[in-house]
């Protein structure tokens, strides 16, 4: 399983073949409580680093979803829109949001690791 990076605005990033695979993490989905919609960005469109490019929405508040990394999207999670609460069950793994082709890999190292997203969740 490629490693997972992170971003303070509570996205996780594998990367696996180029292509960056973008969702949400245990910890944004907590704090959501059930997820009752989503919307994902179109295959094809092109993302600047930290631009809002999805929408979650729960029980108790609708949040932006920040593209992590620039690049264009290659493919969204079609059972995310048929099962937002995929989200809850699985944000890890099935519940991911979009794949994106990265502009510049290198970009990814600028992300947090495991450890540095765990300290970072022991700030808030």
């Amino acid at each position: 399983m490629p490693e997972l990076r992170f971003t303070k605005d509570h996205e996780w990033i594998s990367l696996d073949d180029g292509i960056a695979t973008i969702g949400i993490t245990a910890h944004a989905q907590e704090a959501l409580g059930d997820v009752v919609f989503v919307e994902l960005p179109e295959a094809g469109r092109v993302l600047a680093s930290g631009e809002a490019c999805a929408v979650v929405e729960s029980v108790k508040a609708a949040s932006d979803i920040y593209a992590p990394l620039a690049g264009r999207v290659v493919e969204t999670n079609p059972a995310l829109v048929e099962d937002p609460a995929l989200v809850n069950r699985a944000p890890q793994a099935e519940g991911w949001f979009f794949r994106l082709a990265p502009d510049d890999l290198a970009a990814l190292a600028g992300l947090l690791d495991a450890a540095d997203y765990a300290a970072f969740l022991e700030t808030l």
